[in-house]
């Protein structure tokens, strides 16, 4: 499946890639935006936003650090075929600019934390949201690391989000891991690159 997955990356055009992600982000939203006008009151929507930067920046800041610590030690550790997901991250961020970087990581992060921790764990639980978020995380179904990864990531976010009860701390944590893991990706290519 990996090498299929990497047949496919390299038949898709990077333009085709981020347009991919586009609608997916938008499909998501767009289930999130519908489950949470049939599940949430106004009062109960609002209760789950709440803007208090230092909860944000010391449990979401402190939630990346974290996961950022682990995944760097993987990568660094792991052999690199045990976290290569097929080179879709790759062609996705190896030539994007910063700033583009930063707003896909942030949609991505605030679409699948509306979704997965705002609606669904809040109605349906942690496990259940923990479970979905790794299933539709198909690519990394034949890589077990990636797949522990992506299960476990889900189960500490949402922990963290069970302990806060705030959608913001999440959304910052997820960013910051998505962002961080992306420019890693786009200078670590554009090394590699200029050493070729």
């Amino acid at each position: 499946m990996i090498k299929k997955q990497m047949d496919i990356a390299n038949q898709i055009s990077e333009q085709e890639i981020v347009y991919h992600l586009y609608f997916t982000q938008a499909l998501i939203f767009l289930v999130a935006l519908a489950l949470g006008i049939y599940l949430f009151t106004p009062a109960t929507f609002f209760a789950i936003w709440q803007w208090d930067v230092r909860e944000i920046l010391l449990y979401g800041g402190g939630c990346a650090a974290l996961v950022l610590f682990v995944d760097f030690l993987l990568i660094r550790y792991v052999p690199e075929q045990w976290y290569d997901d097929g080179g879709i991250n790759e062609k996705l961020f190896r030539s994007r600019s910063v700033p583009h970087i930063f707003i896909m990581t942030a949609m991505i992060a605030f679409c699948e934390e509306l979704l997965f921790r705002g609606v669904i764990q809040t109605h349906v639980g942690l496990l259940f949201a923990s479970v979905i978020f790794g299933l539709l995380h198909i690519r990394y179904w034949r890589r077990w690391l990636l797949l522990v990864a992506v299960v476990s990531l889900s189960f500490w976010i949402g922990f963290i989000y069970e302990w806060t009860g705030n959608l913001w701390v999440t959304i910052f944590a997820h960013f910051l891991i998505d962002f961080i893991l992306a420019l890693h990706i786009r200078y670590r290519t554009e090394e590699v690159n200029s050493d070729a």
